[in-house]
């Protein structure tokens, strides 16, 4: 049977001012970044549901029994904001559920949970991301910052298995491409260390409840994941794996 994730987030618009002299105008532009992502799961045999981040700010399941439909949820680069201000609530003072609760409370009863790095993800640009000391901290296998926690890395950071025999990594390329940033983050006392770039944790997984949970604090794809790493022949099944080990599978 084909397990079914929900991805959130990976999408944004970019509203550009074009200056010529004296006169301006400007453009909007839609983009969304999931499609590396999407593919490797879908390649594998994933149902991948997908809400780009301003619908998500509606439709994200509210209560942990509407998450339970997926095998793994997964967060990447969408900020706390969205989740925790519904249209609903923000515009008109409706109260609904806290969905960072929900995902807290869906992990604990046996789901699966990936938040992927990002500028809008664990703590973010300028702290905006704002996972740092919510409910969805506490079933990450990581703590946050709480600040800016972005390293950038022009130069290039390149993976290094730290749990050659953990099942994320089973099979894998010895090699990895660099990345070119990340999150830092810091390990949890009881987690797995399964991966580093330079000195920093890349990916970690934990145990929570009757749920698991991986942080993987680099991104899924361009600008951090160059196009050497999203071409790279270990991409497609490293994401299967992280995602069949946070399913349970």
């Amino acid at each position: 049977m084909s397990k079914r994730v929900l991805i959130a987030g990976e999408s944004w618009t970019t509203h550009s001012i074009h200056q010529k002299g004296f006169d301006s105008f400007t453009t909007t532009e839609y983009n969304e970044g999931v499609r590396w992502l999407r593919a490797a799961l879908e390649a594998n045999g994933w149902t991948v549901d997908f809400q780009p981040s301003h619908v998500a700010s509606r439709d994200f399941p509210q209560t942990p029994d509407a998450l339970k439909k997926y095998d793994v949820v997964m967060l990447s680069d969408i900020g706390a904001n969205t989740l925790l201000l519904h249209p609903d609530t923000f515009v008109r003072s409706v109260s609904l559920p806290n969905r960072l609760e929900s995902i807290r409370d869906y992990v604990l009863g046996g789901g699966g949970f990936v938040m992927i790095g990002g500028y809008l993800t664990f703590q973010g640009i300028d702290g905006k991301a704002r996972y740092a000391g919510t409910a969805v901290e506490e079933v990450l296998p990581v703590t946050m910052l709480h600040q800016d926690d972005r390293i950038e890395a022009p130069q290039g950071l390149v993976p290094q298995v730290s749990e050659a025999g953990h099942p994320i990594v089973a099979g894998l390329p010895a090699s990895w491409p660099a990345l070119l940033g990340l999150n830092e983050v810091a390990i949890k006392r009881d987690a797995t260390l399964v991966a580093t770039a330079g000195e920093e944790v890349l990916i970690a997984a934990g145990t929570f409840g009757k749920g698991r949970s991986v942080a993987f604090t680099s991104d899924c794809g361009p600008h951090w994941a160059p196009p050497a790493f999203c071409d790279w022949d270990g991409y497609a099944k490293l994401w299967h794996q992280i995602a069949s080990w946070a399913a349970g599978a």
